[in-house]
Order: structure tokens, then C-alpha cells, then sequence
């Protein structure tokens, strides 16, 4: 396995990022991920790793980049409830200034720096993330409606009636979704809204409430950390990658 950390020009300025690949030469399909609302950090690194070994090149981009280099704010060890509050009250305005034209601009770069790698192969992309990276995954996803085949969102904001107008750009959605929802996220009322918007948008998806589950249950770095629900990503995100891109 290798590992690089990179820079990645932006309009708006170099985003710093880790890339995790397979050793011994050859190119890979490119996966870009998305870090939850906590950025890129030891735990995401070590996702990137797990997913490169199954034989992607995976990019994790600090999407705060605008703010300093990952992490933009000193983070615990283990994020507990304790931390998180006043964690927040850093992060919610760096979240809020990610607006929906800095992230498509951003998207732009990193699908063109993954299209330059010389360890990246020709064709498709995927695009996964965590919390409000699903988000951005999507919005990924239907902006570059040729080039991305697979998108997948864990415990991320996606409900039917996002402000913005979330049946508008998920119309423009080619790729294959799945969406692993947090139990405490969403109620099986909420899921049924959303995934009728799927299907009248023609969204070729699965979109699940994960049993058990609380917001962030993917990162074992947080109190929100569920083992079963993680096996269940690997579970239904492995799969989708391989049925999309080899």
C-alpha cells in the first residue's frame, strides 16, 4: 500500500489531501472521499487505506482547505460527547461558508487532479463521503453526470425536502447511489419521502436506515462509532464499487 499527502490546485487556492493507492505500479480506478464535518484526520486516512487495499486509488481532499491544512482545529484522540459542542462552534461556520458553489468548484479540481494521476485508470469515477460529505458526494455526483458511476452517502444531511432543491439536482444523477442512513437520523416515514423522491427522479439507488444506529457511526474515532454499522458500509459500499467499476 502506498500512501501520498498532495496538493491539489483549486480556483480558489491549493486544497491539501491524502491519497492511498496499491504498490507495485499499474493504474486503479479513482474514488474521491468525502470526510464527515470533523475533516480529514487519522480515521479518514485509515478508511482511505482500507478501500485503496481492495484495489482503488481514494483521494481525500480537506474541503476546509480555505481555512489551513488539515485539521483546521485541534481535535481529541477520541471525540466524545463532552467535546463536541464547543468543536461545533468552531466547525459550524467553516460547514456554513462550504456553500453549494465552493463545493462544485472544488469538485471540479479534484476530478480533474484524479483524471492527471498516473496511477488513476481512464473511465469512471466514484464518489463516497460521511455526514455532510454524502451531501457533497451527491451534489459531486449530479454535477459531473458522465464521469462519476457511483455515489455513496453515509449518515449524511439528505432528506426530501432540503432547502435548495434537492429533487432538482438529484434529476441530474447517472451513477448508482446508496445512501446508509443513521436510525437516529431518519424515520422510516422520513426514508419512505425520500427514497419517492429517488424514484421520481429516477435514481437508480438502495437507500437504508442502518438498525441501531446513531449520527457517525462510521468513524471509530467518535462515540458515535457502531461496529456492525461500519461492517455494513464495507458490506454495501465494496459491492457497489466493484458492479460500477471493476
Amino acid at each position: 500500500m502506498l500512501t501520498k499527502t498532495l496538493e491539489i490546485p483549486t480556483a480558489d487556492g491549493r486544497a491539501d489531501a491524502f491519497a492511498a493507492f496499491p504498490g507495485g505500479g499499474g493504474r486503479h480506478p479513482g474514488v474521491l472521499m468525502y470526510a464527515d464535518g470533523f475533516g480529514l484526520r487519522p480515521v479518514l486516512r485509515e478508511m482511505a487505506r482500507e478501500l485503496a487495499g481492495h484495489g482503488y486509488y481514494v483521494l481525500v481532499p480537506n474541503f476546509f482547505y480555505r481555512h489551513g491544512p488539515a485539521p483546521v482545529i485541534e481535535l481529541p484522540a477520541h471525540i466524545g460527547e463532552e467535546a463536541r459542542p464547543a468543536l461545533f462552534a468552531r466547525l459550524m461556520p467553516l460547514i456554513g461558508a462550504h456553500t453549494p458553489a465552493r463545493a462544485l468548484r472544488d469538485a471540479d479540481a479534484y476530478l480533474r487532479f484524479l483524471a492527471a494521476r498516473p496511477e488513476v485508470a481512464g473511465g469512471p469515477v466514484a464518489v463516497t463521503g460521511y455526514c455532510i460529505g454524502g451531501l457533497l458526494a451527491l451534489r459531486t455526483a449530479a454535477a459531473h453526470p458522465g464521469r462519476v458511476a457511483a455515489v455513496a452517502g453515509f449518515h449524511g444531511p439528505v432528506v426530501a425536502d432540503e432547502p435548495g432543491g434537492l429533487p432538482g439536482f438529484l434529476s441530474r444523477i447517472t451513477a448508482r447511489v446508496h445512501l446508509g442512513h443513521a436510525a437516529s437520523d431518519l424515520t422510516p416515514a422520513a426514508l419512505g419521502e425520500l427514497n419517492g423522491v429517488l424514484d421520481a427522479a429516477g435514481v437508480d439507488h438502495t437507500s437504508e436506515i442502518y438498525p441501531g444506529t446513531v449520527h457517525g457511526f462510521t468513524m471509530a474515532d467518535t462515540d458515535a462509532f457502531d461496529p456492525a454499522g461500519l461492517r455494513r458500509h464495507w458490506d454495501r459500499l465494496l459491492p457497489l464499487l466493484a458492479g460500477t467499476l471493476g
